[in-house]
C-alpha cells in the first residue's frame, strides 16, 4: 500500500524564505495571510489529504466510476463522504472572494495546498479543479445575475462545474466544432452537440454541475471566430435560486481510460440544452482561454505531484530493500546485503527526481505569486510584468512539469524493479495517472508551439525581454558572493544557452516557419531547464542564509546545497544538447517523404 506525506516543510520553506510572502503583506490577501495562519492552513491540508483522501487513492482507482442505466454516474466509494468534508471545511474557497462566500486569500496559498490534494488523489481533486476553473471564467466575464446565481453555490462547493471542448472529430482545431446554439428570443438558447473526454461531466458529489459549453450560433462564422461560450447548468436553476427542472444534458457514457479511474470522464449529450450566453457573443474562446490558462497551471501541478508521491515511496523504497552490497565495500555488514539506495545509479535516479520536485515547487508557487501580483501588484508597470512572466511561463510549466512527472513516476517505478511493476505497491498507478497530464489542456507539443509561435512574440516580444532581464539580474545580484559562485556559474551559462536559442530562432524562424516547429520542444526544455535554475539559485542563497544565521535545522538546508549542486552538475546542462537541437534546424526532420513514414 503505497503512502503520501505532505512536504509541509518544504513548502513553508519556499514561501518564507524563498519567495517571501511577508513581503507582500500590504497587498489584499496577503494581510491576512500571517505565518501563523498559513502554517495552520498547510498543517491542517496535510491532515486532511493524508487522513481522509490519500487511502481512497488505490481503491478508487480500482473501482472506478459507474455509469447507471438512468444515466447517473456514481463515483467510487468513499468519494462522496470525503468531498462533503471537504466542503464543510472550505477547503474549495480557500482563494475565492469574499463577495461569494470565499475567504480571499492569495492564490500562492490555494496552490501549496492544491499540490498535496492531487499528491494524494489527483482523481478525486479534479472534481473541485475544473470548477476553479469554471469560477474564473464565470467572474471574468459573466454578468452581475449570473455571477450571484451561480458562484457562490461553486464557491461553497455544492454546485460544481466544467468544461467543454473536445468533440468527437475535433480537438485542438475547435474551429471545426459543430455544437450549435439557436436563440430563443427569450434570452435563452438551445444547445445541442456531443461533447467528448468531459472531466467531472457527470457525477454524485454535488447537487448541481455547471457546464461551460462552446458552441456556434446560426449566423456566426463557421470558424474559431464564430464561437461563442455558454452556461449549461445539469439542472435549471429557479429565479429564487433554488434548483428547477432538469435540463436536456445527460452522460451517454463514460470514458474506459488508462489512468485517472476515479475520476467520470464522460461523453456529454446535449439535446435541445437550455442555456445561457457568457460573455460576448463569438467572443467564447477568449472566455475560456481564462479557464484553459488556470487548467493548464493545475496541470503542470498534477505532474510535479505525481513525481512527489512517486518519489516518496520509491524513497522509501530504496531505503528499505536489501540487494547486493556496495562497490566501495559492505555498508550494513550486519545483513545479508545492502540497501538499494547505496548504488549510485538508484541514487542517481532518485536525485534526478527530487532536484526537480523541489525546484519544480519553488517554480510553481512562484507562478502562483505572479497570478497574485498580476491583479493585486501596486503599480500597473508590476502588474503587467507579473501577468506578462506568468503567460510566457504558462505552457513551460505545463508542459515541461508533466512530461518530467510520467518519466519520474517511471523511473520511481524503475527503483522498485518487479514490485514496481504490479499493482500492490501502487507505482504503476501513478505512472498512469501521470500520463494524461501530457495530453489535455493542450497536448504537451501544442504548449511549446505555443510558447515559440505566440507567447516569446506578444507585444513586441515584452514578456521574455522581461524574464530575461529578470535572470540576468539574478545572476548580477549574486555573483559577488563568493560562496553562491558554483550555482550562478552554470546557471549563467544556462541562460547564455536560452539567449543562443532565441537568437537563432529570431534568425531562422520567420525565414522557414517549419523552423520554429521543429525547435519548439527543445527551446521549451531550455527555458525550463532555466526557470528551475533561478529558482536553484535562490533556493541555494536561502540555504545559505539560513546557515549562516545559525539555523537548528542544520540537515534541512544542508540537503538543499547538495540538491543544488547535483541540479547544476547533472541537470542544468542539459540545455547545451537542447540547444544543438535547436540549430540543428528542420531539414532533417521534413526531408523524409510521408510515405516513408
Amino acid at each position: 500500500m503505497p503512502s503520501y506525506k505532505a512536504p509541509v516543510r518544504d513548502t513553508e520553506f519556499i514561501l518564507n524564505e524563498v519567495i517571501k510572502i511577508a513581503d507582500y503583506s500590504a497587498l489584499p490577501g496577503f494581510t491576512e495571510a500571517t505565518p501563523d495562519l498559513v502554517s495552520a492552513i498547510l498543517s491542517e491540508g496535510a491532515r486532511f489529504v493524508e487522513e481522509v483522501t490519500q487511502p481512497l487513492n488505490q481503491s478508487g482507482d480500482e473501482s472506478g466510476c459507474i455509469r447507471n442505466d438512468d444515466g447517473s454516474v456514481t463515483t467510487p466509494q468513499g468519494f462522496k463522504a470525503a468531498y462533503d468534508q471537504l466542503v464543510g471545511a472550505g477547503w474549495g474557497g480557500l482563494a475565492a472572494d469574499p463577495e461569494y462566500g470565499g475567504q480571499g486569500l492569495p492564490h500562492i496559498i490555494s496552490s501549496a495546498f492544491e499540490e498535496y490534494m492531487i499528491s494524494a488523489n489527483m482523481a478525486f481533486t479534479m472534481y473541485i479543479g475544473l470548477t476553479q476553473g469554471a469560477i474564473a471564467a464565470i467572474t471574468a466575464v459573466g454578468s452581475a445575475e449570473q455571477k450571484q446565481t451561480y458562484l457562490p453555490k461553486m464557491v461553497e462547493g455544492s454546485w460544481s462545474g466544467t468544461m467543454n471542448l473536445t468533440e468527437p472529430h475535433c480537438g485542438t482545431d475547435l474551429g471545426l466544432l459543430r455544437t450549435r446554439a439557436v436563440p430563443q428570443g427569450d434570452g435563452t438558447y438551445k444547445i445541442t452537440g456531443t461533447k467528448i473526454f468531459i472531466s467531472s461531466g457527470e457525477h454524485d458529489l454535488t447537487e448541481n454541475i455547471i457546464h461551460l459549453v462552446l458552441a456556434k450560433m446560426p449566423d456566426s462564422p463557421d470558424s474559431i471566430r464564430g464561437i461563442s461560450l455558454f452556461i449549461v447548468p445539469k439542472v435549471l436553476v429557479n429565479e429564487d435560486g433554488t434548483l428547477g427542472e432538469r435540463n436536456a444534458v445527460s452522460c451517454g457514457s463514460l470514458e474506459e481510460k488508462m489512468g485517472i479511474h476515479g475520476n467520470s470522464t464522460c461523453v456529454m449529450n446535449y439535446d435541445d440544452a437550455t442555456g445561457y450566453l457568457i460573455g460576448e457573443q463569438d467572443k467564447g474562446m477568449r472566455a475560456m482561454f481564462i479557464m484553459m490558462n488556470a487548467a493548464r497551471l493545475a496541470v503542470g501541478m498534477q505532474g510535479l505531484s505525481q513525481s512527489e508521491i512517486a518519489y516518496q515511496n520509491a524513497a522509501a523504497y530504496a531505503q528499505d530493500r536489501l540487494q547486493g552490497r556496495s562497490l566501495t565495500g559492505a555498508k550494513n555488514k550486519d545483513a545479508p546485503a545492502d540497501p538499494i539506495i547505496v548504488h549510485p545509479d538508484v541514487r542517481r535516479m532518485l536525485l534526478n527526481i527530487k532536484a526537480f520536485n523541489e525546484g519544480a515547487r519553488g517554480l510553481m508557487l512562484w507562478a502562483a505569486l505572479l497570478v497574485d501580483l498580476a491583479s493585486k501588484a501596486e503599480t500597473e508597470e508590476q502588474r503587467q510584468q507579473s501577468d506578462d512572466i506568468v503567460g510566457l511561463l504558462t505552457p513551460v510549466i505545463k508542459a515541461y512539469f508533466t512530461d518530467k512527472g510520467y518519466e519520474n513516476a517511471t523511473t520511481a517505478q524503475q527503483c522498485l524493479g518487479g514490485h514496481g511493476y504490479v499493482r500492490e505497491w501502487g507505482m504503476e498507478q501513478f505512472v498512469r495517472d501521470a500520463r494524461i497530464a501530457m495530453i489535455y489542456e493542450g497536448t504537451n507539443g501544442v504548449q511549446a508551439l505555443d510558447l515559440v509561435g505566440r507567447k516569446l512574440a506578444r507585444h513586441g516580444g515584452r514578456a521574455l525581454r522581461s524574464y530575461m532581464a529578470l535572470l540576468r539580474s539574478c545572476i548580477a545580484e549574486y555573483t559577488t558572493t563568493p560562496e553562491m559562485t558554483e550555482f550562478v556559474t552554470p546557471f549563467e551559462h544556462a541562460v547564455d544557452d536560452l539567449q543562443g536559442a532565441t537568437s537563432w530562432l529570431m534568425k531562422n524562424a520567420l525565414t522557414n516557419a517549419d523552423n520554429a516547429g521543429a525547435a519548439s520542444v527543445p527551446y521549451l526544455y531550455i527555458m525550463s531547464l532555466v526557470s528551475l535554475g533561478y529558482m536553484w539559485v535562490r533556493i541555494a542563497n536561502a540555504a545559505l542564509l539560513a546557515l549562516g544565521n545559525g539555523a537548528e535545522d542544520v540537515d534541512f538546508y544542508t540537503n538543499k546545497l547538495q540538491t543544488a549542486r547535483y541540479f547544476f552538475s547533472h541537470v542544468s546542462p542539459e540545455t547545451k544538447i537542447h540547444l544543438v537541437r535547436v540549430e540543428a534546424g528542420s531539414a532533417n526532420l521534413m526531408v523524409l517523404d510521408a510515405s516513408a513514414f
